[in-house]
């Protein structure tokens, strides 16, 4: 993949300003307790607060805003598990457009009824990547709309590198930076930032064992697709984009696996320490810290909390 997909840092900069109307300047908090127990000085970025509630309103902000009045006129199309569906479908409701959403019959009640909420149409499709863009490309065929894809995407991940762009200046002298990881938007524009307002900060991913395509990827540095993926984390479910493996290979240092047990185990964490909801896919790198898969002693260590919404009728440390 040529350099030019990727954005430039002046892309994100002009990233930031084109969205500042439209999203939150997420806090960055801190937990004493938290950091006793990885032995790390950790800073969360709290995506979770987001408009949307999760870091996908950055982009499709972005995005959305990035098209002319001839471009957005049939409408925007996108496939999502449902962060990005409930994000575009806000972003095209601030433009006064259409959004034509493409979700997993398995995606989260919760997920499902933010993208109503804002008035969008919803068609469903099996969970595979494959339903996914094949029902997407029938639905682009009948309305004309224009894709937005969740994350394969220059102005999608120009506009999620503004999260950590955010974190870096907040807090400058970080150490390392840790990221989930499902398709690789927010992982991708992250290691960018990195690399262009804080060259000394290292990037790790993390994601889940029973959806480990990027850690293959990495690890073969060939493209290795998400097949039948079996997680709680909804969210890190998708393959990387060949516009986002090749910024990940580049830029950042490692990427580890984690179980379902120290997901939910970390979420529930979070949310009894920290007294905020975060979704499964926002525990991924704290679990990674919890395993010890990540040597962070004594490192001050951001980490993104990429969303947080749930469903409160079915919380996972319930289910049993």
């Amino acid at each position: 993949m040529p350099s030019s997909a990727r954005p430039t840092q002046q892309q994100i900069e002009q990233a930031a300003a084109r969205i500042a109307p439209y999203v939150h300047r997420t806090p960055v908090l801190q937990s004493r307790n938290l950091d006793e127990l990885t032995g790390c000085k950790l800073f969360f970025k709290c995506e979770n607060f987001q408009k949307a509630g999760a870091f996908k309103s950055r982009g499709a902000v972005n995005a959305v805003f990035s098209l002319d009045e001839q471009q957005i006129k049939q409408g925007v199309a996108t496939h999502s598990s449902g962060n990005h569906a409930a994000a575009l479908a806000r972003a095209a409701a601030l433009r006064n457009a259409k959004a034509y959403i493409v979700m997993p019959d398995n995606s989260s009640a919760v997920k499902i009824a933010a993208v109503k909420h804002y008035g969008r149409l919803v068609t469903f499709c099996s969970p595979t990547l494959t339903s996914r863009e094949s029902t997407l490309k029938e639905v682009i065929e009948k309305t004309h709309a224009i894709e937005i894809h969740p994350y394969n995407n220059t102005t999608i991940i120009a506009g999620q590198a503004t999260a950590a762009k955010e974190l870096i200046e907040e807090v400058p002298d970080l150490d390392r930076l840790i990221v989930p990881v499902g398709g690789g938007g927010l992982l991708s524009g992250s290691a960018l930032a990195a690399h262009y307002f804080a060259p000394h900060l290292t990037v790790i991913a993390a994601e889940p064992e029973q959806a480990d395509d990027a850690c293959q990827s990495f690890v073969q540095k060939k493209f290795v697709p998400s097949v039948h993926p079996d997680t709680i984390a909804d969210g890190l479910r998708t393959s990387l984009g060949d516009i986002t493996f090749p910024i990940i290979l580049d830029h950042v240092e490692q990427v580890v696996t984690v179980s379902e047990k120290s997901i939910v185990a970390a979420m529930q964490l979070v949310w009894e320490r920290m007294k905020i909801i975060i979704e499964p896919s926002s525990a991924v790198p704290l679990a990674a810290l919890l395993e010890k898969k990540i040597n962070c002693r004594s490192q001050r260590t951001g980490i993104i909390i990429s969303g947080g919404n749930v469903d409160l009728n079915h919380l996972p440390w319930l289910s049993s």
